[in-house]
């Protein structure tokens, strides 16, 4: 009978490999200290590369938000990232900065956070609302509707 080689427990450093990968990681992207061993000066630049690059990517899901918000969405995006992982896809993160922004009473401007409060009540649903003409009036004409209810239940 051929005696089989002993196996090496390799729990324990697959534990500490495990962890090390969660600390690098969420220092890219979540905005915690460096771990031991690794540059933070690089980690830093790395992250904000990363930040830049998931703006890239929002502002295509997404081309509506830098419309709405011009020249501050990518300084406001990277504000937003900075301490933020991803969560749920690209499109999860263009409602969730967009809520971000909300809860924050951002843009300054009234009219373009009501514009960007409608953006995001639109696509906060199961699906995006249908693109097509018909069904922006149809969306158009319910929100007016609903305008008048309440100017009408405000004179009552």
């Amino acid at each position: 009978m051929a005696r089989r080689p002993e196996t090496r427990d390799t729990g324990p450093a697959r534990e500490r490999l495990a962890l090390a990968q969660t600390a690098l990681l969420s220092a890219l992207v979540a905005g915690t200290p460096a771990p031991e061993g690794f540059d933070r000066t690089r980690l830093r630049v790395q992250s904000r590369a990363l930040a830049a690059k998931r703006a890239s990517v929002v502002a295509k899901v997404a081309p509506e938000l830098p419309e709405l918000l011009g020249d501050g969405y990518r300084p406001a995006f990277l504000d937003y990232a900075r301490n933020r992982p991803m969560r749920g896809g690209y499109r999860q993160d263009a409602l969730d900065f967009a809520a971000f922004l909300l809860a924050r009473e951002r843009p300054a401007d009234p009219v373009a956070r009501r514009r960007l409060a409608r953006w995001w009540r639109d696509r906060a649903g199961p699906r995006p609302p249908s693109a097509g003409p018909a069904a922006r009036l149809a969306r158009a004409a319910a929100r007016r509707a609903a305008s008048l209810r309440r100017a009408l239940h405000r004179t009552r």
